[in-house]
C-alpha cells in the first residue's frame, strides 16, 4: 500500500511513517516544518519505501498530486499545543479546519480513505467520564481562545463525517488522549517532555494550576499501532474512535514520578495558570478515554504503561550539559 501522511514530520506521524514502513508499506509525508522537524524523519532516507515534500496541506496543487499517487491518507497535519493555541488562535483555527477541507475534498475526487487525527480535547469540559465516542462536547465560551483548538478539531470531525453521509468519502476518525513517547518536544507545552527536561537540567519543575488535573498518557507506539489498523478494514469508515490509556495520575504526581526517576534535586513549583498562560485559562480537571469501542473493533489496548513511557522520554531527553 501507498499511504500520504500529512504533518509526517512531526511526532505522531514520524513514529506512524516508522510504522508502516515497517508492515511493508510504502510512506510519502507532506509536512510545511512549522512545528515537525526533518531530524525526526532523518533516520528514514534513503529508505526505498519512503519519501517527503516540504509543503503545506493547503497547498491544493501538491495535495492533488501526493492523493493522487496514494491508496491512503493520514490527515496529521494540525496545530498542536496548548502554548501554540493561545498564543496563535486564528494560526490554529485556519491551519485545522481548511487544512481537513483541503484533503477531504481532494482525496473526495478519487475516494482515497482517509484517517482524520482528531484530540480528545474535544470533550471540552465534560463531565460525564470515562468519555465515550457518543457523549456530548461540552466547550467554553467562545471568549476564551483556549477552546479555538477544540472547536475547530470538532468541526474537522463533522466535516469527516459530512463527507462521508452525504459522499461517501471513506473516513475513520481517531480522538488521540495524550500521547507520549521519543521525539516528542516540550516547546509547545507537552508536560511530560517539559517535566523531564526540567527534572534532568535541575530546573524547578513547573505544575500548572494546584496539580491535582489528571490525564491518561499513552506510548507513541501503541497510538500508531492502532491509528494504523484502524484503516485496515472499511468495517471502521465514517466511526470515531477514542484512543488512548486509561492510567489516570494526577499531574502533581507525574511530577514527583519524573522527579524520582530522573534522581532530580529539582523543586516542584506550582504556577498559576494565568501566570502560564493568560487571564481566565481554562482546564479540565480530568480527561479519561473509554476505549471499549476501539477494543471491540480491532483487539487494541494499550501494551506500554507510564513507567515505560517515562523511561523512554528520559532515555532520548539530551539536556545541554547534562547527558540522558
Amino acid at each position: 500500500m501507498r499511504y500520504l501522511i500529512t504533518g509526517g514530520a512531526g511526532f505522531v506521524g514520524s513514529h506512524l511513517s516508522d510504522e508502516l514502513i515497517s508492515r511493508g508499506h510504502h510512506v510519502h509525508v507532506l509536512d510545511d516544518l512549522s512545528t515537525g522537524s526533518i531530524e525526526n524523519i532523518r533516520h528514514l532516507k534513503g529508505n526505498p519505501g519512503f519519501a517527503y515534500t516540504i509543503d503545506s496541506c493547503h497547498n491544493g496543487r501538491i495535495v492533488a498530486e501526493l492523493v493522487d499517487e496514494a491508496d491512503a491518507v493520514f490527515h496529521l497535519a494540525a496545530a498542536v499545543g496548548v502554548n501554540l493555541i493561545v498564543e496563535s488562535p486564528v494560526r490554529t483555527i485556519e491551519t485545522n479546519v481548511y487544512g481537513t477541507e483541503v484533503i477531504l475534498s481532494h482525496a473526495n475526487k478519487k475516494k482515497r480513505p482517509v484517517f482524520v487525527a482528531s484530540t480528545s480535547e474535544v470533550y471540552g469540559k465534560s463531565a460525564d467520564l470515562p468519555y465515550r465516542e457518543t457523549g456530548d462536547l461540552v466547550l467554553g465560551s467562545t471568549t476564551r481562545g483556549r477552546w479555538s483548538y477544540a472547536c475547530s478539531k470538532a468541526i474537522d470531525e463533522f466535516l469527516a463525517l459530512a463527507y462521508w453521509k452525504e459522499r461517501k468519502q471513506p473516513v475513520v476518525i481517531g480522538r488521540l488522549f495524550n500521547t507520549v513517547g521519543p521525539r516528542q518536544t516540550g516547546r509547545y507545552g507537552m508536560v511530560i517532555p517539559n517535566f523531564v527536561r526540567q527534572a534532568l537540567a535541575e530546573d524547578r519543575i513547573t505544575v500548572f494550576g494546584d496539580g491535582s488535573q489528571s490525564r491518561c498518557f499513552c506510548h507513541v507506539q501503541d497510538v500508531v499501532g492502532a491509528i494504523a489498523d484502524l484503516m485496515s478494514d472499511e468495517a471502521h469508515y465514517g466511526e470515531v474512535f477514542n484512543v488512548g490509556s486509561t492510567e489516570e495520575i494526577a499531574i502533581m504526581d507525574l511530577a514527583e514520578r519524573v522527579k524520582a526517576m530522573t534522581e532530580s534535586s529539582s523543586e516542584i513549583v506550582r504556577v498559576p495558570y494565568e501566570s502560564a498562560y493568560e487571564e481566565g485559562f481554562e482546564d479540565m480537571l480530568r480527561r479519561v478515554p473509554d476505549i471499549t469501542k476501539i477494543r471491540h473493533a480491532i483487539g487494541w489496548e494499550p501494551e506500554r504503561n507510564l513507567e515505560r513511557i517515562l523511561r523512554d522520554v528520559i532515555g532520548q531527553t539530551t539536556v545541554v550539559g547534562v547527558p540522558a
